[in-house]
C-alpha cells in the first residue's frame, strides 16, 4: 500500500509527524519509536498546543488522541488538512466506540486504533502498511457495552453536546458526564 503513504516517504525524506496525546509516557515512548523509524517527531499534550505546533511546523502525518483535556482531537483534523493537504491522520484512542470510529473514518482519517496498541502498529499505519483486518468478536458485547455504545452514538449525533444528549436520553447531565468520562466497558 505504498501509494497511501505520505508523499515524501517514497523520496526518502524524513516525514514530519505530530503526536498529540495527553498521556506523557505514551507520547514519549511513541515519539522515541517513531524517531527510530526515521520520522521527524514533534509532540503536543493538548489541543491548543497542537494547533500552535502544527502552524509552526506543518506535519506530513499525525497521530491524534480523541479525548484531550482541552477538547476533541478531531477538531485538529481540518486545520491539519488546510495546513498540509494529504496529511495522513491516525487516531489513537482509549475511548473506543463504534460511533466515534465511524465519525473519524468519515472525517477522512487513515486509521482508527484503540489503545493499547503496539507502537509498531502505529508506525505501520503511518507508513500505509497496516493490513485492514475485520474480525468478528468471539463473544457478543455485554449489556453494559451495548448501553455505552448507544450513548456514544447519541452523543455523536448531538455533535458532542452533553446537554442535548442528556435531554434526548432523559438523563441528568452530570450522570451523562460521568459515563462519558469512563472508558468503554468490555
Amino acid at each position: 500500500m505504498a501509494s497511501d503513504a505520505p508523499s515524501g516517504w517514497m523520496r526518502g525524506a524524513p516525514q514530519r509527524v505530530l503526536v498529540v496525546d495527553d498521556d506523557a509516557a505514551l507520547r514519549r515512548n511513541l515519539a522515541r519509536v517513531l524517531e527510530r523509524e526515521g520520522f521527524a517527531v514533534t509532540t503536543a499534550a493538548s489541543l491548543n498546543e497542537a494547533f500552535r505546533v502544527a502552524a509552526d511546523n506543518p506535519p506530513d502525518c499525525a497521530v491524534l488522541d480523541l479525548n484531550l483535556e482541552d477538547g476533541y482531537g478531531l477538531q485538529l483534523l481540518e486545520s491539519l488538512r488546510d495546513i498540509r493537504p494529504g496529511c495522513r491522520i491516525v487516531v489513537l484512542t482509549g475511548y473506543d466506540s463504534i460511533a466515534s470510529s465511524i465519525v473519524a473514518l468519515k472525517a477522512g482519517v487513515a486509521h482508527y486504533l484503540a489503545k493499547p496498541v503496539p507502537p509498531e502498529t502505529v508506525v505501520a499505519a503511518l507508513k500505509g502498511e497496516l493490513e485492514e483486518t475485520a474480525t468478528v468478536a468471539e463473544q457478543p458485547m455485554s449489556a453494559d457495552r451495548v448501553r455505552w455504545e448507544y450513548i456514544q452514538r447519541i452523543f455523536e449525533q448531538c455533535n458532542r453536546n452533553v446537554s442535548e444528549t442528556a435531554r434526548r436520553l432523559n438523563m441528568h447531565r452530570r450522570t451523562l458526564q460521568r459515563i462519558l468520562a469512563k472508558r468503554a466497558p468490555r
